[in-house]
């Protein structure tokens, strides 16, 4: 049996907003999050767990920062491309791991929600995808409420 683990890991620093996007959902915040497409760093992690399950770099490769086609792009782009990637190497995902580490805003009251999202974009049923939340106890640039950021796992199996 070809199984395949991949892991992926994401920043992004605070900005003007007045939400931030997280798994593809808006999660109201007195602040947004800075970067070249909609920045929504749990999901650029998951998405860079699946290439990396397959061996195919990450999402700048894919989806360049520098193309200006993806500036404001919805995260969910990438995160198609990555599952559709997979299938076509002969892969489905098993399941999704997720963590989002920051101080603020709260993620509890958005997991459900976030879960639902993500089990749409991947084709995946909600209970093989688990979204959690921690803080860094104030310490670093999450800490101090400076970005957030997420790591992912994905393990994928042969079909």
């Amino acid at each position: 049996m070809d199984i395949r683990l991949g892991n992926g890991f994401d920043v992004h620093r605070f900005g003007p907003g007045n939400h931030v996007t997280l798994c593809g959902v808006h999660v109201p915040h007195d602040r947004g999050l800075a970067g070249h497409s909609d920045a929504d760093v749990a999901m650029h992690a998951i998405t860079d767990a699946i290439y990396g399950a397959v061996a195919e770099g990450d999402i700048g490769q894919h989806f360049p920062p520098t193309d200006p086609q993806w500036q404001g792009a919805e995260s969910a782009t990438f995160l198609e491309h990555a599952v559709a990637l997979a299938n076509k190497r002969g892969f489905q995902i098993a399941n999704v791991d997720t963590t989002i580490i920051c101080e603020f805003p709260k993620i509890g009251p958005h997991v459900a929600t976030m879960q639902a999202r993500l089990s749409e974009i991947i084709g995946l049923a909600r209970d093989r995808i688990s979204v959690k939340a921690t803080t860094s106890e104030q310490l670093g640039f999450t800490g101090r409420g400076e970005g957030i950021a997420a790591i992912a796992t994905a393990a994928l199996v042969a079909k």
